[in-house]
């Protein structure tokens, strides 16, 4: 089974070889019509603490690292979407 991968912003680095993303998705609302934002972090696995608070990197699903990471981060966005691995 292929692994999610997703993009997001990194909100948090202060723990140690983790880094928290937040992901945000839009959606039509099905009773207003209207587009709705909804975000969630994710504790990503950092190896190198190579990202800091603002970067926008890519995500992937991953086995259990610890109680709460399950992800690991792939490579940073560039402004063109453009992934350039970390």
């Amino acid at each position: 089974m292929p692994k999610r991968v997703l993009r997001g912003v990194v909100v948090s680095d202060k723990n140690d070889k983790t880094v928290v993303v937040r992901v945000e998705r839009r959606f039509t609302h099905p009773l207003l019509k209207k587009t709705v934002r909804r975000s969630k972090r994710y504790h990503a696995h950092d190896e190198a603490n190579a990202f800091k608070t603002g970067d926008r990197v890519v995500i992937e699903e991953t086995r259990p690292l610890s109680k709460n990471k399950r992800w690991s981060v792939i490579g940073a966005l560039t402004p063109s979407g453009e992934i350039v691995a970390g």
